[in-house]
């Protein structure tokens, strides 16, 4: 089998309701995959019901069965048992630190290598990557390691923006992802927007949407990646 995986930047471009912007590239992947599981331990503003029940209102127009990995009193089963994976958004280190607590990140690669579509946005798109040291958010909490689900063999900056406000003389994004760059330059990082996303299909990655993406890697910083591209050169 070969790896069946959507990368979303974000739930939600611009102002559109939530993950409708989504729903077009999501639909292709649950034809034959309609029982899914909810990973929603990124959030941590919120309750878990709460996400679950906003992730069911914006599929809603797929029919999906979607439960939460949080109702299961056998959460490695549930993955098991369910047709995709649905990872959401929040807070990246707080969502790894707890698949690792519950051990799943190694189960969630098996299924995932062995065809189980995956579907990840924002902190659930920065896992797919090798690590998530290109993360943008807050390290609230300190997970017993920075390897994620390595679906991808590089790193993953999802909200990508190098907007830089007048009178504001923090690093920009791009002198960010800089700073990994230097101290792992062979190790590609893909930034992408708001909007667009990634898939990984059949062995073959290309981006989606209507923004274009920045890679960085080594000497090379923010190279645009057009619209529609065939990426799948970073996949070896």
């Amino acid at each position: 089998m070969t790896i069946n995986t959507l990368l979303l930047s974000s739930s939600r471009a611009g102002d559109t309701p939530y993950l409708e912007h989504a729903l077009p590239y999501i639909e292709p992947m649950t034809e034959k995959a309609r029982k899914w599981i909810f990973i929603p331990y990124a959030g941590v503003s919120m309750s878990y019901d709460n996400y679950l029940e906003a992730v069911v209102n914006g599929l809603a127009p797929l029919r999906l069965d979607i439960s939460s990995i949080h109702q299961h009193g056998d959460p490695k089963q549930a993955i098991r048992d369910a047709d995709g994976i649905l990872v959401g958004g929040g807070n990246t280190f707080h969502l790894l630190h707890e698949l690792y607590r519950y051990d799943l990140l190694h189960l969630i690669k098996e299924e995932v290598a062995a065809g189980k579509p995956y579907i990840g946005w924002s902190a659930g798109s920065n896992i797919a990557g090798l690590s998530i040291r290109t993360t943008n958010d807050m390290p609230i909490i300190e997970p017993p390691s920075f390897s994620a689900l390595g679906l991808l063999p590089l790193q993953i900056n999802p909200h990508y923006s190098n907007y830089k406000a007048p009178g504001h003389n923090g690093e920009t994004r791009a002198q960010r992802l800089l700073e990994f760059t230097c101290v792992d330059p062979k190790t590609p990082v893909l930034a992408i927007q708001e909007g667009s996303a990634l898939l990984l299909q059949d062995n073959k990655l290309s981006l989606l949407g209507d923004k274009e993406a920045y890679l960085f890697s080594g000497v090379e910083q923010e190279i645009p990646v057009p619209v529609g591209s065939d990426l799948s050169n970073l996949l070896s």
